[in-house]
């Protein structure tokens, strides 16, 4: 499936989530029922596939992915020793596109991708254009000259759209970020049963 890109706000008020790395605007919480002309009436009980795609959706959604990319990632994590939800998150979230938002250096994971492919992101001084690189422990992130001076970049530097988890180090005089430790689950920005998810691959 291609990467979405139709209406944001539609999707976080149908999953009834706010995802970050999706857009930064905020749906209104007032309406708390997914879109569509019945308001949320004479809706039947999620079933527990429903459950498990819904939290599925979540992911593939804020990260940005397609099916066949987050099924890879997802592979990749039964294939590692440790919990398969545990690898996944750390797959995702080491992803340079999400790495580069987190940081600060774009206000969502589409805009920081963007960055990426046109060249304006180093990795230890080095230029990278792949969004699906997986950075490591002691990966410096920064910009380009170019770049640094861009209005959206120096705007999302001064608001970040949110709060840079404790897995990624900053630092303000040069704009450089380092990567400090490895993800976990409970650094992700949004809430999600991971369990749900490593349950609907392994049918």
């Amino acid at each position: 499936m291609a990467r979405y890109k139709g209406p944001r706000l539609k999707i976080m008020r149908a999953l009834g989530v706010q995802l970050p790395g999706l857009s930064r605007k905020k749906w209104d919480e007032r309406k708390a029922y997914p879109p569509g002309m019945h308001q949320g009436r004479h809706r039947k009980k999620t079933s527990v596939y429903g459950t498990q795609l819904r939290e599925k959706q979540k992911l593939r959604y804020n990260y940005g992915m397609g099916e066949r990319q987050l099924r890879r990632f997802v592979d990749m994590s039964f294939q590692m020793k440790g919990n398969p939800g545990d690898n996944l998150v750390q797959f995702l979230e080491r992803r340079l596109d999400n790495a580069i938002f987190r940081a600060g250096f774009a206000p969502t994971i589409c805009a920081a991708r963007q960055l990426i492919v046109h060249g304006h992101i180093r990795v230890d001084g080095h230029r990278v254009n792949k969004p699906s690189f997986l950075i490591k422990i002691g990966h410096k992130l920064g910009l380009t000259d170019k770049s640094a001076k861009f209005t959206h970049v120096q705007g999302s530097l001064e608001q970040p759209a949110i709060v840079r988890p404790e897995w990624i180090g900053f630092d303000d005089a040069s704009k450089v970020a380092s990567i400090v430790s490895l993800p976990t689950r409970e650094s992700l920005p949004f809430p999600i049963e991971i369990g749900h998810i490593i349950e609907f691959y392994s049918k």
